[in-house]
């Protein structure tokens, strides 16, 4: 009599198409894995290997892509705009007149006649300084006379005039071309030393001095003094 069939044993029945396996199965699988034959090996390495370069694939930046560049902002040290600084020019001027030093100053742009004065070493203790305007832009070339008290005619302070021209227009008068009626502007000096002065300057062919004065008549040291700012040859 044949012995009844094992339960245990009994063969397998092929898992239908899209029926779940039992946990029967499962726990055959898990006990009794495929063994790894030498073609099961190569497929996986294959497979390993795919997937390492799928990875790799992925990973690798766009072709083409442009390396990122830090550039300085506009405006900051990195790259300074190129500037240019032109100083304005110095001014020279002739401080003359009742000063502690005439002569001729280098100023800063911009300077009044008080800051003239003030290079001349200040006002002489005899100055008249309300006759001038100590408030006046002093210019390039210009002659400043500070007039002393008692004078009459004293040259303004604005504007360099021209040699030879009279001292209303601010400027000495030249002793080899003015006429008599531009020395009589001169203080102390009437129709009689004007005449003196152009019969001395016809004799000599002109004056190579302002001393040269001393040899006209009627005209000392004293007045030599007076006229020494006012008159150039």
């Amino acid at each position: 009599m044949p012995d009844p069939p094992d339960p245990l044993s009994a063969p397998e029945e092929e898992a239908e198409p899209g029926v779940p396996p039992t946990w029967r199965e499962r726990l055959e699988l898990l006990t009794d894995p495929p063994s790894w034959t030498p073609a099961r090996l190569a497929a996986a390495a294959v497979g390993l290997l795919l997937a390492v370069g799928l990875v790799v694939l992925l990973l690798r930046p766009p072709a083409g892509a442009a390396p990122e560049v830090t550039l300085p902002r506009a405006g900051t040290a990195a790259d300074p705009a190129p500037t240019t600084t032109t100083a304005p020019p110095a001014v020279v001027a002739h401080a003359a007149g009742a000063v502690q030093a005439p002569g001729v100053y280098h100023l800063e742009p911009g300077a009044r006649a008080a800051d003239l004065v003030a290079a001349a070493g200040g006002a002489a203790p005899d100055a008249d300084l309300q006759q001038l305007n100590l408030a006046a832009p002093v210019t390039d070339g210009e002659r400043v006379y500070v007039p002393r008290v008692g004078e009459v005619v004293a040259p303004p302070v604005a504007g360099p005039a021209a040699p030879g021209a009279p001292g209303e227009v601010g400027g000495p008068i030249n002793l080899n071309t003015a006429t008599a009626e531009q020395l009589e502007e001169l203080p102390g000096v009437g129709p009689a030393i004007a005449a003196a002065i152009i019969d001395e300057r016809d004799r000599r062919g002109r004056f190579a001095t302002v001393e040269d004065l001393l040899d006209v008549r009627g005209i000392g040291d004293v007045r030599l003094e007076q006229l020494r700012d006012l008159v150039t040859v």
